[in-house]
């Protein structure tokens, strides 16, 4: 079965590993027929501070946000590779989730209910991390905040799931064959559509 991926290399520069990974991705999958749309946040040009406390005063979005919203409609499968920054996203990519996942669109809030309905349901994910932080470190000695902010107060909060995680670290570490590696591990991923 083909799918309709969109692809994000989460990285604020170009040049990454973020962004062999996600080429890396995009290359397997469409290798494999399916369709993908890859969107760099390097490349992108927006405002990453919402700048108000009003969901109701949201700024418009941007050419380039208001493109990352259509694919994301469009897509049924997510992935997003980034490095983990100070155990976290980078700003810039922070900043694009608050700018276009916003009510209305990617959840809604019902009279009544304790939590909002997800809008965005019906599509999965794949979280590609890179780290100097080893995986080992990231799970049991800092608890892995990254990947439970992505998976459960992200992406499932406005439907979308199952997300898959794979982390690739320690990248200081890593030698020239290790990374390779990962780039088949990922062009993998990216033939089955996963």
């Amino acid at each position: 079965m083909t799918r309709n991926i969109l692809v994000l290399d989460g990285h604020p520069a170009s040049g990454t590993f973020s962004q062999a990974l996600t080429e890396s991705y995009a290359r397997g999958a469409q290798e494999a027929g399916h369709e993908v749309r890859l969107h760099h946040l390097s490349e992108m040009t927006f405002n990453p501070d919402f700048g108000t406390a009003d969901f109701k005063k949201a700024p418009p979005l941007e050419p380039d946000l208001k493109a990352f919203w259509d694919d994301l409609v469009w897509c049924d499968h997510l992935v997003i590779a980034h490095p983990l920054w100070w155990g976290g996203l980078p700003a810039v990519l922070k900043g694009l989730f608050d700018r276009v996942l916003l009510p209305g669109f990617a959840f809604k809030y019902v009279k009544g209910k304790a939590l909002p309905e997800p809008l965005l349901k019906g599509r999965t994910s794949r979280i590609l991390l890179s780290s100097d932080t080893p995986p080992f470190f990231l799970k049991l000695i800092y608890g892995y905040g990254v990947k439970k902010q992505m998976e459960r107060q992200i992406l499932k909060f406005c439907g979308i799931k199952p997300n898959r995680f794979t982390e690739f670290g320690s990248m200081l570490k890593s030698t020239p064959e290790q990374r390779q590696a990962w780039l088949s591990k990922v062009e993998g991923f990216g033939r089955k559509g996963e």
